[in-house]
């Protein structure tokens, strides 16, 4: 089973791209004219660390993931099972099933990150080697009360969001016990109850498009099940403000039999990432 896969804000990183924009002018030329600056050197030589900004990182990685699906369509004309894509990817996975054409999808994406970008005064916090019931016990303290699961990636990898000081205090408490917190360099509390507002602005931009229905099933972020026409605009909606329910969508696709993930953008962070969720699952059934 073929499944192509896109990964989410992280994963961008100066040069992504270069051998795609001199391919694709007119979708490069139009993706400038959405953006008002020029995609291509965004990308390649990141000035100024923009890649770092959530209101340029998100059209930046969408731009290059849609592209490198065109180029691997190319090479490749057979569709795939399924798509999916971690958080932002997600878009790339829904412009490749022919919800939306290349510059809506800009325009969608990139209204997503300027909302996105307004939401400061969080932040975010890995937590390593804890199952998800551990997670929730964590939760249940007082001091932690603050802090909403935002990304289930992998098995022993569950990403946290919520104010700076709750996620302060999530570091001290677990300093020097067996848990494992690491703050990521995020600018918000992304996936959290905290960006409802960009979640609620967001729907409402996004229902102004026609959104078409999948021609290649998408998992959604939010419901790890595949995305339901009429449905769209309010699922990507939540999956600003809800957690990204990858493990389950991950393993929606291996209980549907062996997956074959091509990876299409900078990285290989979801290949990782459904490596351990294979091997758990292997050991789970040994």
């Amino acid at each position: 089973m073929k499944v192509i896969g896109f990964p989410g804000q992280g994963a961008q990183k100066a040069g992504m791209g270069a051998d795609l924009f001199a391919d694709f002018g007119e979708l490069v030329a139009a993706a400038d004219a959405v953006l008002g600056y020029s995609v291509a050197e965004l990308c390649v030589e990141n000035p100024d660390g923009a890649l770092l900004l959530t209101q340029y990182a998100q059209p930046a990685l969408y731009v290059v993931e849609a592209l490198a699906y065109l180029r691997h369509r190319q090479a490749d004309p057979t569709p795939p099972d399924y798509l999916l894509g971690h958080s932002i990817g997600e878009f790339a996975a829904l412009f490749a099933a022919g919800v939306f054409d290349f510059v809506t999808g800009l325009r969608l994406v990139a209204r997503r990150g300027e909302l996105m970008s307004r939401c400061t005064g969080g932040t975010m916090a890995a937590v390593l080697g804890l199952a998800a019931e551990e997670i929730d016990d964590l939760l249940t303290r007082p001091s932690l009360a603050e802090l909403d699961v935002a990304l289930y990636n992998a098995p022993g990898q569950i990403v946290l969001a919520g104010p700076q000081e709750a996620v302060d205090r999530l570091l001290r408490e677990t300093a020097g016990t067996a848990v494992r917190a690491v703050r990521l360099n995020v600018s918000g509390p992304f996936h959290s109850r905290y960006m409802k507002p960009a979640a609620v602005e967001f729907e409402r931009y996004a229902r102004e498009f026609d959104l078409a229905p999948p021609e290649i099933p998408v998992i959604a972020n939010v419901t790890a099940r595949p995305h339901v026409p009429g449905e769209i605009a309010h699922t990507l909606a939540r999956q600003i403000c809800e957690p990204v329910q990858w493990e389950r969508s991950i393993r929606l696709l291996l209980a549907a039999g062996a997956v074959d993930l091509v990876e299409l953008g900078p990285g290989t962070t979801l290949a990782g990432m459904v490596a351990r969720i294979r091997g758990k699952r292997l050991r789970a059934a040994a």
